[in-house]
């Protein structure tokens, strides 16, 4: 078997343990390691690495695609290896060092991090972590689940260690398109211009004498923690297909809507699962993590081509798909995120992109990642590379959270991802506001009047009207602007008194 995946053949004598791996990584390092939302990390060695840094501390700058699985950040946090982190988690344990300022994090747009790599404005990459399925005959390394970062961490390290995945299937060989960008300023333009538009290689091209170590696991990808649709969700989806049936009745738009991209979790994944019953029809999708909804959408005949960056599915949906993976490969495709995500190409085929807000303000503006203004919870991801330069751009929301305590439309956001000028459609299960074309206040009714809770719109409408009277382009009453902030904080509730 291990002949049959690792197919240059001077590559077997480095075969070690992973605790032989790990020992390549040294104290004040830059690690960059596969993995995207909790897709095709390495699995063992940084695990050996946790267990090693116990007995002899050490501390490195951890670079991956987005989130790694396996509890990988929570260990390697625990553990105190990780001092700084780029550019995205969502572990509640890494999460809570770094808002506790024990880890440095940088909170990056995912299409930026090798950006900044290849040019020098980050530290360079010493040792590279990649998981795969095979080495080709050339040396080159096929991906597993994701591509994410790990192709130009390959590329631009030093030294590479490839965990080898033999619970991978092998049918994952082919999906994968490596294309890297030519040097700025004389880049050519990326050749992408449909979806399913082929670019590049199957596989990372490296030298072979780059790999120092290979490691050879079994263990499965983390499944994705998505809830089924209710009923929020479900009128969140009906407000979103009523209004894109209304663009197609108004000739913007074709049954076939333009390329579809949707951030992670359980709200966009709803949203997508309600396209199936819908008379929108050979969808096409361009996004990063291709989760339930995509599939369930192929398997009704809805989505005939979904390129991403990762593959994160239910533990169902795992079984399911894995085993059928050959009959899906002609449907997929999976890139770089400097692809999947670059701005050149997101602009240019026209994305609807539709991604998930924590709160938005009466004007349009969105927080995706700052609870109460200071507190870190996963990250930007990709919604900024999308929402700045998507055809339309949607965030959606359920209108309050933890039991009615908390609205998620609010007089000013306490923490801005991404302003009202990126900012096209807000749904929530109340209604729909469409903000296209509008000056900020006529943005401001248009949302009170559809996105609130009843039990919210009210101090809302009474908190705008006042500050109208103080005048301004976008009226304010700066003293009360973060008062729902603070009653939470101090009250543990917004709610109006």
């Amino acid at each position: 078997m291990l002949r049959d995946r690792i197919r240059f053949k001077p590559l077997l004598d480095k075969l070690v343990s992973a605790e032989e791996a790990a020992a390549y990584i040294k104290d004040g390092m830059t690690v960059g390691m596969s993995g995207f939302t909790r897709a095709g990390e390495a699995k063992a060695v940084p695990m050996a690495l946790a267990e090693r840094a116990r007995s002899h501390p050490l501390k490195i700058t951890l670079m991956t695609g987005a989130s790694l699985g396996n509890d990988l950040d929570k260990t390697l946090a625990e553990a105190h290896v990780t001092a700084r982190r780029i550019p995205f988690q969502s572990d509640p344990g890494l999460r809570k060092a770094i808002n506790a300022g024990e880890v440095m994090f940088i909170d990056q747009h995912l299409s930026e991090t090798v950006e900044q790599l290849r040019t020098q404005q980050l530290k360079p990459v010493d040792i590279a972590v990649i998981e795969a399925v095979a080495i080709t005959e050339s040396g080159g390394i096929v991906p597993t689940t994701s591509v994410g970062n790990s192709a130009s961490f390959a590329i631009l390290a030093d030294k590479v260690i490839v965990e080898l995945n033999l619970s991978q299937p092998v049918s994952l060989e082919g999906l994968h398109d490596i294309y890297i960008p030519s040097r700025r300023p004389t880049r050519m333009p990326i050749p992408v211009v449909t979806p399913e538009s082929r670019v590049g290689l199957p596989f990372i091209p490296i030298p072979p004498e780059k790999i120092v170590a290979i490691v050879v696991s079994e263990k499965h990808d983390s499944s994705a923690s998505i809830l089924p649709p209710d009923d929020d969700t479900r009128a969140i989806a009906g407000h979103l297909t009523e209004f894109l049936v209304n663009e197609v009745k108004q000739g913007r738009l074709g049954y076939e809507l333009q390329p579809l991209q949707a951030g992670i979790g359980t709200i966009a994944n709803a949203v997508l699962h309600g396209f199936i019953d819908t008379p929108f029809h050979d969808l096409k999708m361009y996004s990063e993590v291709l989760q339930d909804s995509t599939f369930e959408l192929i398997d009704s005949g809805k989505l005939t081509f979904a390129s991403g960056s990762s593959i994160t599915l239910s533990a169902e949906m795992y079984r399911k798909v894995l085993p059928r993976l050959a009959e899906y490969k002609h449907h997929l495709m999976l890139r770089p995120q400097e692809i999947s995500n670059h701005p050149e190409v997101i602009r240019r085929l026209g994305l609807i992109c539709i991604n998930t807000a924590l709160e938005f303000d009466i004007y349009g503006n969105v927080n995706s990642t700052h609870v109460g203004g200071t507190h870190m919870m996963n990250g930007i991801g990709g919604s900024g590379d999308f929402a700045r330069n998507a055809f339309m751009s949607i965030f959606v929301t359920k209108s309050t959270a933890k039991n009615g305590a908390i609205s998620s439309v609010v007089p000013m956001v306490s923490h801005v991802d991404h302003t009202e000028h990126d900012t096209d459609i807000l749904v929530t299960e109340v209604g729909l506001a469409d903000l296209r074309g509008l000056a900020p206040r006529e943005r401001a009714a248009v949302i009170i009047a559809n996105c609130v809770d009843e039990a919210y719109r009210d101090a809302l409408q009474d908190y705008y009207d006042r500050a109208v009277k103080r005048g301004g382009h976008t009226p304010h009453v700066l003293e009360e602007a973060f008062s729902w902030h603070a009653n939470l904080r101090d009250k543990g509730t917004m709610r109006p008194a």
